[in-house]
């Protein structure tokens, strides 16, 4: 029955991740977008730490960790997020809800593991105005607004070479559609103009990870792990169309299709400089655990051939994240609190992205819990999640971004599908 439901769940909200607006973040207009968290809520919660692993649930972000699974574990994550955005000025606010992920793994043997799942990964959702006054043209309004993003395919393959060493790859095949739209009116003009950009981007990139995770004594383990996201060499096909339109009815009057091969941007290359994260941990099986993780990217070669901003900057981006859990009693039976997970966690992040010589940078906290829907072989759960986080600032003629976040995860194990049976 569960690998009917979960079959025909993938075919649904394939077609629905692949879909939907996943951000309103006006930071989404730089860059490949807002990228998304994408990692599993249980990862998520402990601050987004990729280091640990387990038998029973998915690490999405570390594909040496699929050595540890011991059962067939199905995974989906939903989300809805709440926006305050700020200015010097005024205040608005905004929400959106998402399905994450949905991934499949399981063990092929002792040491051995394969995963495989859809997950998006950056969000194109902006729609902001400005205005300027300009001298002997009176005030000039001007709209941007931009859709879409890039989704991901992967597979993943982990593998224990020796005791408590494993190596672990993932590759993913990233895919999507962004569209973005400038407008240009002038007050007292019937007439205004645009330019709409569109692209389709698509490419390969890999992931791979090295786990070593020795006992310290009979019950503390060390955790370490290396994942190293290679670099991202996307491709991008593009149109371009400007024109005018009336300001009164807003219908177009004027469409041209501008010629971007004669300018050698009908193709162009979208690359997403290499990850590096560098993870450590301790603590006690089915009781506890802390960690830390710290992540760097040469953002600074990054560019847009497209849409150019003389007041964008790209510089090296980095992450540090905390966090853990804690289990009261696994194995009780009769005090179900006692066998809830109770995750926490932070992180820091500089975005590489500098706009007006300000820095956009985010902070969160995570917490959340693990929630057990069985007892003795039943280890599936529900993880449901909260972040709050600000990014970004109000200086600069620049947004302050407020956000708080609702995740539920859901992780299911089966351990019949791939286990064949036997009748006595």
């Amino acid at each position: 029955m569960i690998k009917n439901f979960i079959i025909a769940f993938l075919c649904v909200t394939s077609v629905s991740i692949y879909a939907q607006n996943s951000t309103v973040s006006p930071y989404s207009y730089f860059g490949i977008g807002d990228l998304r968290a994408t990692n599993s809520v249980e990862n998520q919660m402990m601050g987004g730490l990729s280091v640990y692993g387990d038998s029973i649930h998915i690490n999405l972000n570390n594909p040496a960790a699929y050595s540890k699974l011991g059962l067939t574990t199905y995974t989906a994550g939903l989300s809805r997020k709440e926006y305050s955005f700020k200015t010097n000025t005024s205040k608005e606010s905004s929400s959106v809800s998402n399905l994450d992920y949905l991934s499949l793994g399981f063990s092929l043997g002792k040491g051995l593991g394969l995963g495989f799942g859809i997950i998006p990964y950056s969000s194109v959702g902006y729609n902001f105005q400005s205005e300027r006054t300009v001298s002997g043209q009176g005030t000039v309004l001007e709209s941007y607004s931009g859709s879409g993003g890039i989704n991901r395919v992967y597979v993943s393959l982990g593998y224990e070479v020796f005791k408590d060493f494993s190596i672990g790859v993932t590759s993913n095949f990233n895919f999507g559609n962004q569209e973005s739209n400038s407008v240009q009116a002038i007050e007292g003009l019937q007439l205004g103009s645009f330019n709409r950009i569109s692209s389709r981007i698509n490419g390969f990139d890999f992931n791979f990870a090295a786990n070593y995770s020795p006992k310290i004594n009979e019950k503390h383990t060390l955790f370490t792990s290396v994942i190293v996201n290679t670099q991202a060499n996307l491709v991008s096909r593009n149109t371009r169309t400007i024109g005018s339109f009336s300001t009164a009815t807003g219908r177009d009057l004027e469409v041209i299709e501008v010629d971007l091969s004669s300018q050698g941007l009908a193709r162009t290359g979208v690359q997403i400089p290499t990850t590096t994260t560098l993870g450590v941990g301790y603590g006690e099986d089915k009781k506890w655990f802390l960690g830390a993780e710290y992540s760097f990217q040469e953002l600074s070669a990054f560019e847009n051939e497209l849409t150019p901003a003389s007041n964008l900057e790209y510089q090296n981006a980095s992450t540090l994240r905390f966090g853990g859990y804690y289990i009261p009693d696994y194995a009780s039976f009769s005090n179900y609190l006692k066998r809830v997970t109770y995750r926490a966690g932070t992180s820091v992040s500089t975005s590489g992205i500098v706009v007006n010589n300000k820095e956009i940078n985010d902070y969160g906290i995570t917490f959340g819990l693990g929630l057990p829907l069985g007892q003795g072989r039943n280890f599936s759960n529900i993880n449901i999640g909260f972040e709050l986080g600000k990014r970004g600032t109000k200086y600069g003629d620049l947004i302050e971004e407020n956000y708080f976040k609702v995740n539920l995860g859901l992780s299911l194990n089966d351990i019949g599908w791939f286990v064949k049976r036997r009748i006595d």
